[in-house]
């Protein structure tokens, strides 16, 4: 039998992990989500996977381009991370946000620590969750910013935890 729900969210917010918001684009539709379920999946070739809601626009307007790209938040970036996971508010997470487009012509976010752009490799159905693949096509680094670290329900700093 499987855990229960709240102890399984109890167990993962053990998990100190970086914040991320995936974008994608086709044509004048742009979407973007917050995503802590990122990893990298290989260095030969160079994979990583995100991990997207379903029901989310975002999953939908991937699974139509084929691309995404990763933003790694900052630490300045917690605000951004909100709006980008409130879905009350989607018609107006890019407002106001200068975005170059990356490699996959996906929406690179201002002030992000790196950026990732991929091309959908593989998808792989995941219970409530779509398991993509990218093989990652252009990387940036701003090596001067921190990354925003999520753990146990809140945003830390490195030199918190």
């Amino acid at each position: 039998m499987p855990v229960d729900g709240e102890t399984f969210k109890k167990a993962l917010g053990a998990w100190a992990s970086g914040v991320t918001i995936v974008t994608s684009q086709l044509g004048a539709e742009r979407m973007g989500m917050t995503v802590s379920a990122f990893s990298s999946v290989s260095l030969s070739p160079p994979l990583v996977l995100v991990c997207a809601d379903k029901g989310s626009n975002t999953h939908a307007l991937i699974r139509k381009s084929h691309a995404f790209t990763v933003n790694v938040l900052s630490s300045e970036q917690s605000a951004l991370s909100n709006l980008f996971a409130d879905k009350e508010r989607e018609a107006i997470r890019f407002d106001g946000l200068d975005c170059a487009l990356g490699a996959t012509g996906c929406p690179r976010l201002p002030g992000a620590l790196a950026a990732l752009d991929c091309r959908v490799r593989d998808e792989i159905d995941a219970g409530d969750h779509i398991v993509y693949i990218g093989l990652v096509e252009a990387a940036s680094l701003d090596a001067a910013r921190e990354p925003l670290v999520y753990f146990r329900g809140g945003y830390k700093s490195l030199s918190s935890l």
